[in-house]
């Protein structure tokens, strides 16, 4: 397992505490040893990213502070363009710039992606650069093709991220929630198939079983 996260996130006041609480041989230790440097995407990680029709970005501001944006639109908006680089097209916002201005001045990103129906959550580190759709109309062009179609909302740039590091997160806190787009598509698969809908049922069933015992 790559510890280049731990060597990004752990500073030394972390460690102290993980060593107070006992949690140190199960994070921090990872420390111990040399970084192993940048982490690559694999199958899992591509999985819920192409997936994702929102996520959580983090910058850092001029005046020292995280700045926080919920991003949204069609799945596969957030681009996977290799093993090392995830971009997306910026939708025109309401003019403030800080997203922006903040990565003209400092390139750090942190990005939280959530697939809620299966309790699953990704954090992803990495040095984002903005392209400007002018010096670059074909990258934001290609940057707005989704698997429906194409981005219809007005885009100004291009955000390209050259990943660092990837933590998996528990997923015990994570609440569960179905849009109707899942909804419906659980729907035709019960319809269409009988077997699938009781093994669902019946899966379910063991589960809150367990969760009784």
């Amino acid at each position: 397992m790559s510890n280049h996260y731990h060597h990004l996130v752990f500073g030394p006041s972390a460690l102290a505490r993980q060593r107070a609480k006992g949690s140190y041989t199960a994070y921090g230790a990872q420390t111990e040893r040399g970084d192993d440097g940048p982490d690559e995407l694999d199958g899992r990680e591509k999985v819920i990213i192409r997936a994702a029709d929102q996520f959580y970005l983090s910058t850092v501001t001029e005046t020292g502070w995280p700045y926080v944006q919920y991003r949204s639109g069609p799945a596969g908006f957030l681009r996977v363009l290799d093993d090392h680089t995830l971009a997306f097209a910026d939708f025109a916002g309401n003019n403030q710039y800080v997203t922006a201005g903040n990565l003209d001045a400092n390139d750090r990103v942190a990005l939280i992606v959530v697939d809620y129906p299966r309790r699953q959550r990704v954090k992803i580190y990495g040095r984002a650069t903005v392209v400007e759709g002018s010096a670059d109309p074909a990258l934001l062009e290609r940057l707005r093709q989704v698997p429906g179609g194409t981005v219809e909302s007005r885009c100004e740039r291009s955000v390209v991220i050259s990943v660092e590091a990837i933590d998996w997160n528990c997923t015990r806190s994570i609440i569960p929630r179905y849009d109707q787009d899942y909804v419906r598509r659980m729907g035709a698969l019960y319809e269409r198939d009988a077997a699938a809908r009781e093994k669902v049922l019946l899966d379910r069933i063991a589960e809150l079983e367990a969760r009784l015992e």
